[in-house]
């Protein structure tokens, strides 16, 4: 499974692929996708470590697990493929991009890959799941591995976001040292969690680029366009 990851993540994470952890995730991995239908696409699942080296990462925003139907996920958190129906966290947060930065923000692209091209690793912390199955995947050994991506971008990196949306998130927050890097916390974008307070009005996008531009870093384009307009123009 490391081999899907690219090369400087492979470098940073390698005393990982020795574990006992490792081999048995990568065993219980390989047969769920042999035996059932698991998303993202097996050459999607380390997509915010391909879309994101680790020397470029900025931001940190740390989902839960993949989306469980077909055509939905594409290995990065709350980044959606479909563009028929957004999910309601997407939207919610769409919905505070735009308040927040004041811009229009696309009705048929949840794909935020732009994102990730800048700098942004949006994480998950179970990178697998099995079809109409949340959280299937949750015990199989991601989170050791993902914890430890997490406390290493915090040990080996500085000034880095960590945004930390509701409560599974912010468990996270142990593994982050705070005296050198940012932690902005909100409530979950699912409308559970955003209307009870506390998601919209957070303004965690325009607090991100403040904070990026102070010490020397370039600001995020947070704009997407829709998918029938010119794409930005990124590359790999």
């Amino acid at each position: 499974m490391q081999s899907l990851l690219p090369n400087d993540w492979q470098q940073i994470l390698k005393a990982e692929f020795t574990k006992d952890y490792w081999l048995e995730l990568t065993n219980k991995i390989e047969l769920a996708y042999l035996e059932k239908v698991c998303y993202p696409p097996k050459k999607h699942v380390f997509n915010a470590f391909n879309y994101c080296a680790f020397k470029d990462v900025k931001v940190v925003i740390i989902g839960q697990d993949p989306y469980h139907g077909k055509g939905q996920a594409n290995g990065l958190c709350f980044s959606y493929v479909d563009t028929k129906k957004f999910p309601p966290s997407l939207k919610n947060i769409y919905k505070e991009v735009g308040a927040d930065l004041d811009i229009t923000m696309p009705a048929k692209n949840g794909d935020l890959s732009a994102w990730a091209k800048q700098g942004v690793l949006l994480l998950n912390t179970t990178l697998t799941v099995q079809e109409s199955l949340p959280n299937s995947h949750q015990k199989y050994g991601w989170t050791a591995f993902t914890d430890t991506v997490i406390k290493t971008i915090s040990d080996e990196k500085e000034k880095v976001i960590f945004l930390l949306w509701g409560g599974f998130a912010q468990k996270k927050e142990s593994l982050i040292d705070e005296s050198k890097h940012l932690i902005l916390k909100a409530t979950h974008p699912s409308p559970l969690g955003a209307n009870k307070g506390g998601w919209f009005g957070c303004k965690h996008f325009s607090k991100t680029n403040v904070y990026l531009s102070k010490n020397g870093k370039k600001a995020i384009e947070w704009t997407l366009k829709d998918k029938n307009q010119p794409p930005t123009l990124f590359t790999l």
